[in-house]
């Protein structure tokens, strides 16, 4: 399977273009990476997390996070530009949109969305059968990492810590 087709990747690309759920687009990536490349800071899919980032980032109003993650998530991606995960997306448009992107945040201007451009006829139509989800929207989206049930995330850490001992 090529890897833009495994589902997490088509999961990744709805929230992002059709919910702009950057919050949820970072959390199915992650999971992603995990299973490919743990631990490699510059594998492809790290230049989406950081894209996904930036972007929670400055609807948020975080300027330096948002900046700092997609001045990051851009050269992840010049790093690989030829890489698998790139292949069907128009990956010179997304650095279009991003150079854009970091121009309006360093403006000030608010926050814009914008789509991943999806050439891959194949990966669009997985893309399409994601099942339908309703978006979140207002402080459930903007603020979701705050909302969310953090019991867990605070066990493991405190687990790691102490094993650091």
């Amino acid at each position: 399977m090529h890897p833009l087709f495994h589902p997490l990747f088509t999961q990744f690309i709805t929230y992002f273009n059709e919910h702009q759920d950057y919050f949820e687009c970072h959390e199915v990536l992650e999971e992603y990476w995990k299973e490919v490349a743990p631990k490699d800071k510059t594998h492809p899919l790290t230049a989406w997390i950081l894209i996904s980032t930036g972007m929670y980032h400055w609807r948020r109003g975080n300027i330096t996070g948002a900046l700092r993650s997609l001045r990051k998530g851009q050269e992840r991606a010049q790093l690989n530009v030829t890489s698998d995960f790139y292949e069907g997306i128009q990956l010179h448009q997304v650095m279009d949109h991003l150079n854009r992107t970091i121009e309006s945040i360093r403006d000030g201007k608010p926050f814009q969305a914008f789509e991943i451009p999806v050439s891959s006829q194949e990966l669009r139509a997985l893309i399409d059968k994601q099942p339908m989800t309703t978006p979140l929207s207002g402080d459930q989206l903007i603020h979701k990492h705050m909302l969310r049930d953090r019991s867990e995330i605070l066990k493991i850490r405190e687990e790691k810590r102490r094993n650091r001992r």
